[in-house]
């Protein structure tokens, strides 16, 4: 990341000291993925053609877009939060106040009995979800299906009744080019829904996230601001090319540089949900990728430094049965292009379990058709899920035995990690004082190498007067000691 500047998720968090109130977020219903033909574009050739207006595209389908509110209760820590003693011997005496945490975003209405499409992000830990209609209704909400790593919910409007909503039919962002026009339609500073217009400027995007495994995105000079999140970036057929998530920026407003998810992930995504899916499933495949540099591409004979490296393939999975090797690219599945990892985990997703993917894969100027069946992540070992307790510095961290199916909840880079990974931390708790976090793999304590939670759970109950315990996050082993 530049120091010039920075990712912002355009939600707006307002802390209360008031708890009232509901706000809901909502998803909405998947189109069929029928693909229309592409567009037949002009420029414009008269005076009279720069003038025509956007009016009655905004008129179409600004009535989908919603205003989404979401709040939560909040408890602020006290000075003796975690600490043994006052835990001991004061108990709950000091309790901390609670605040009220609002959070102001948009949505878009995808289906006519009232599914709704926002960020994750809006609605994250939310108590309750209310939504705004353009036309002054309101409504509560409750969630059908969210996920943090591609950073979507889909809600549903409460109590709809005999109501009717306006929709907006999901599109075929495969389809998008960049210089396209398009508008971007969302509630910016919460000051009422307000369209503003651009171009595609980037396609297949990878900003910088420090808390998703997603990261294929369309990249757009309309304004985008916050508030937008959850909002509707529209093509001028009146379809939507992508949910507003993101802007890139030195002063927190919007500079022209702003981040979509893809309309084809959004298709999908509330098709999970229509079906009743408790959680988005991403399909497993049993290998691990980088990107291809410009030294990679020299050394393998590719004539550009594009596609996704394989570096390690787990035997047995589905990699390994497809055929894939270390040192294989992958440069496109069925007949898209996959311009590094996050775009091959994007293709992977739109295409869906149970399906087979056709890889092309090139390995020293050669290519070859590899066919991957996609499966649902195994969980190869029992979670066997525990919360450590009594004093020690893993207590309050709730921890599990490694599998590609918990690597995959977790968001994992590595899903062929194994070993035991702190999955929780409680607020307040020695663990979280100790600085562990979720995600971290515990790797070894006091010599002892931490194979399952049976292991850390047998170390832990020894009581020792001291604690050394090395930490795997992100690659980077971390070593803690403690007296």
């Amino acid at each position: 990341m530049s120091k010039s500047g920075f990712l912002v998720r355009t939600a707006v968090v307002m802390s209360l000291v008031i708890a009232t109130g509901g706000f809901c977020v909502a998803t909405a219903g998947a189109q069929d993925a029928g693909a229309a033909p592409a567009a037949h574009r002009e420029l414009p050739k008269s005076r009279e053609e720069m003038q025509l207006s956007f009016a009655p595209l905004v008129k179409k389908t600004a009535p989908a877009v919603v205003n989404v509110y979401a709040t939560r209760m909040v408890r602020q820590r006290t000075p003796f939060d975690g600490d043994p003693f006052f835990q001991r011997f004061f108990g709950g005496q000091f309790p901390g106040r609670s605040r009220m945490e609002a959070s102001l975003g948009s949505g878009v209405i995808v289906d006519g009995k009232g599914l709704i499409v926002t960020n994750y992000h809006v609605i994250e830990d939310a108590d309750t979800i209310k939504v705004a209609l353009d036309d002054g209704r309101e409504f509560h909400c409750s969630v059908v299906l969210k996920d943090q790593k591609v950073d979507l919910a889909v809600l549903k409007i409460d109590d709809a009744g005999k109501d009717t909503f306006p929709t907006l039919p999901i599109g075929n962002s495969d389809q998008v080019e960049v210089g396209d026009l398009v508008l971007a339609i969302g509630n910016p500073f919460g000051v009422g829904q307000t369209v503003t217009s651009g171009i595609i400027s980037g396609l297949a995007r990878t900003p910088v996230r420090s808390d998703t495994g997603f990261g294929f995105f369309i990249q757009t000079d309309a304004a985008i601001n916050p508030g937008n999140s959850g909002g509707a970036l529209v093509g001028i057929d009146g379809s939507l090319l992508g949910i507003n998530s993101e802007i890139y920026s030195r002063s927190g407003g919007s500079n022209g540089i702003g981040f979509a998810i893809p309309a084809n992930l959004v298709r999908t995504f509330v098709a999970a949900a229509e079906t009743g899916e408790k959680q988005f499933e991403m399909p497993y495949v049993g290998a691990t990728f980088e990107p291809v540099t410009s030294d990679i591409a020299n050394a393998l004979g590719m004539s550009r430094s594009s596609g996704a490296l394989v570096n390690s393939v787990v035997k047995g999975g589905p990699a390994d049965k497809a055929g894939l090797k270390v040192g294989d690219v992958v440069t496109a599945l069925n007949g898209q292009p996959v311009q590094h990892p996050d775009a091959l985990g994007y293709r992977l997703a739109t295409t869906g379990i149970g399906k087979t993917a056709e890889l092309t894969v090139v390995n020293q100027s050669k290519s070859r058709t590899v066919a991957l069946k996609l499966e649902e992540a195994p969980e190869t070992v029992p979670a066997d899920r525990q919360t450590i307790g009594g004093n020690t510095p893993f207590t309050g961290a709730t921890v599990a035995n490694l599998s590609p199916r918990v690597a995959q909840d977790l968001g994992l880079d590595d899903v062929t990690a194994k070993g035991v990974v702190v999955t929780d931390v409680k607020d307040g708790s020695i663990a979280g004082r100790f600085g562990l976090q979720p995600k971290d793999i515990i790797v070894d304590v006091n010599g002892v190498k931490i194979a399952s939670v049976d292991d850390l759970e047998k170390v832990v109950g020894q009581n020792p007067r001291g604690w050394r315990f090395d930490v795997n996050r992100g690659g980077q082993v971390l070593t803690q000691y403690v007296r």
